[in-house]
């Protein structure tokens, strides 16, 4: 025992010295072939991004971003969208080299994931008074779910609902299914659980749903075809999760009940 532990102490030192090195010319090349790293910053989704005081950007994955550009030794741009769709556009055009989007089926064939560095649900709002009580009451013929164009619960729905009918906000958002589920009077608004728990605290006249529709797998992404920087981009998120980054940047900007994902490499 003591043996194998010893070797496998090594081998995980090795690893990690490894990746310490500086990049490979590959690497740099896939990451930044403008010379910098362009990463795309979705802002609508505050658990992962917010704005400061003063307008500064900061959050989980701005923070890992610029942890990046630190490993690489190169200029960090941070690209400022308001929705996940928007990031996804980014990378699927080469505009970005990195973004920051939740794992699904319908994204992959453009870009390439890394294991989720956090966890968060997907879960509906509905009014106070509303008969539906839970996740599984939702999908029935003649309800219709607000929800925020591209995201990727409407993403999941529109694959998964056999009998609601989702109704698309014009943009998308964590909580942009918000303002058509009350402006239409629709059943329930499907959107990312924290942001849906700040407006029902404001608003007592709602409520959330306490299970989720859906687990999100948040993750870094890059365009498809860079092989060696997406090798690397999948290292430095198992090392940022290990190593506590991911967890104290969650704390550092208020989101610190947010899960950190387990480790998958």
């Amino acid at each position: 025992m003591r043996i194998l532990f010893a070797a496998t102490a090594i081998l995980l030192a090795t690893s990690l010295a490894a990746f310490a090195q500086a990049p490979s010319p590959a690497v740099l090349k896939d990451l930044a072939p403008t010379g910098k790293l362009r990463a795309a910053i979705n802002f609508g989704n505050g658990v992962l991004a917010q704005k400061g005081p003063n307008g500064e950007p900061r959050g989980v994955s701005v923070a890992l971003a610029l942890k990046l550009g630190e490993r690489l030794g190169v200029p960090v741009e941070l690209i400022h969208l308001q929705a996940a769709g928007k990031s996804f556009e980014a990378l699927a055009s080469g505009t970005a080299d990195v973004g920051f989007i939740a794992i699904e089926p319908a994204r992959a064939a453009e870009i390439e994931f890394t294991p989720p560095y956090v966890l968060i649900e997907g879960t509906y709002m509905v009014r106070k008074d509303s008969p539906l009580k839970d996740v599984g009451d939702v999908d029935k013929l003649g309800i219709k779910i607000g929800v925020g164009l591209a995201s990727v619960y409407d993403l999941y729905l529109t694959r998964t609902l056999k009998n609601a009918t989702l109704v698309r906000a014009k943009v998308g958002g964590a909580a942009a299914g918000i303002p058509i589920f009350i402006d239409e009077k629709l059943d329930a608004a499907a959107g990312v659980r924290q942001p849906l728990d700040d407006f029902a605290k404001e608003h007592p006249e709602y409520r959330v749903m306490k299970g989720a529709f859906q687990e999100i797998r948040q993750a870094m992404g890059t365009p498809k075809g860079r092989t060696a920087g997406l090798a690397y981009l999948r290292r430095f998120i198992e090392d940022m999760k290990a190593n506590g980054f991911v967890k104290d940047s969650l704390k550092l900007s208020g989101q610190g009940e947010v899960a950190v994902a387990p480790k998958e490499m």
